[in-house]
């Protein structure tokens, strides 16, 4: 495929540092990569040899190899060993296991469950009575009474709230009221000032120091850092840019070259090599095995092959007569022992004539009929 791609298209603009990078840059790296080249593809038709004459069948026989020695001994265990014995396994826990205890959960839980119910009912039924008839008289009257005492209890309470309450409104809240009014706030506000007077100078002193460790960074750092960017570290970074899209470029159109000249070479190789070996031996085969071997067949073969069937032909024809012979032998002796054996009546299957056959008018047959 790479050799079927055609060239990009220059890039409109170029100039003149471009073309003298370009061409340079394109035969060293066609020099350095014909040989890669033709290495790569001549590893590549190793490999795919290596695949179909070594690799692919020595993976069928290692598949195989595989197959008999793990999944079918394992299959086999699988099927005529486990499945067997986990049968054998489920019904035995069946019937040891599942049955006695439904049996035991029928005709013993079960009815013990239904008594213990009855009995729970039973009980339920007596405490609810004794609920309706005794506890719920007995709390009602406890209620009333305790009504009664919270009610004493609250108008004590009400009384002594209104006391403490009259007690802390004018021994605690009214001087904090006033403590607060004409000595805290005064206080507070005037360490306020002063807080915000301090920020405010802490404020300005911070920026002016800010903005001379500003100018001074810059002044240091940030403007000739700028200045090496733009003057030097940009221009070398076109330059290098420039040169890696050349031999990027370079790359491709010496590797599409180089698959050219590897295929080149290749169909020489080829052509050499049919010459030397493969004519040779089609030239050897035409000429000499083949007219040798139609010698060997039309004098050697078929004789031999004619030969051998008439052999055949008479040897068949000789078991076929000693066959009979024997069977006859065998039929004059059984003869001789039990005499002519009796002639089979033959039946008469055919249909009756005359009045007794049957007709389309009538129902039944002569075999049938009364």
């Amino acid at each position: 495929m790479d050799l079927q791609k055609s060239p990009e298209p220059r890039h409109q603009g170029e100039g003149c540092l471009v073309v003298a990078v370009r061409l340079p840059v394109r035969i060293v790296v066609l020099v350095l990569v014909v040989p890669v080249r033709m290495v790569w593809d001549a590893l590549v038709v190793a490999g795919r040899l290596l695949r179909d004459t070594v690799l692919r069948p020595l993976g069928r026989a290692l598949a195989w190899t595989g197959s008999a020695l793990f999944v079918r001994p394992f299959v086999a265990l699988w099927r005529y060993l486990l499945v067997p014995v986990g049968r054998a396994l489920a019904w035995l826990g069946r019937v040891l296991v599942v049955v006695p205890a439904v049996w035991f959960h029928r005709y013993v839980l079960t009815p013990v469950g239904h008594a213990l119910a009855r009995l729970a009912r039973g009980a339920g039924a007596g405490l609810a009575w004794t609920y309706a008839r005794v506890l719920v008289p007995v709390g009602r009257a406890l209620a009333w009474l305790l009504k009664g005492a919270g009610a004493v209890l609250a108008a004590l309470g009400l009384g002594v709230y209104a006391a403490v309450a009259w007690l802390v409104r004018y021994l605690v809240l009214v001087p904090a009221r006033l403590l607060y009014t004409w000595v805290l706030a005064p206080v507070g506000r005037a360490v306020a000032w002063c807080v915000r007077g301090i920020g405010w100078l802490l404020g300005l002193l911070v920026t002016a120091v800010g903005l001379a460790l500003y100018w001074t960074a810059r002044v240091l750092f940030v403007l000739p850092a700028l200045a090496l960017w733009r003057r030097v570290l940009a221009p070398v970074g076109r330059f290098l840019a420039l040169v890696a899209r050349e031999v990027q470029d370079a790359l491709g159109h010496a590797w599409r070259i180089a698959g050219r000249i590897s295929r080149a070479v290749g169909r020489a190789l080829g052509t050499l090599l049919w010459w030397i070996f493969v004519e040779p031996v089609r030239w050897a085969y035409r000429t000499v095995l083949t007219p040798v071997g139609h010698a060997v067949r039309d004098a050697v073969l078929r004789p031999v092959a004619a030969g051998v069937r008439a052999v055949g032909r008479v040897a068949r024809e000789a078991l076929t007569t000693a066959r009979d012979t024997v069977r006859q032998a065998r039929a004059e002796f059984r003869r001789m022992l039990f005499g002519d054996p009796g002639q089979p009546v033959e039946a008469d299957r055919r249909e009756p004539v005359g009045r007794d056959t049957r007709t389309l008018g009538r129902s039944t047959t002569a075999l049938t009929k009364d």
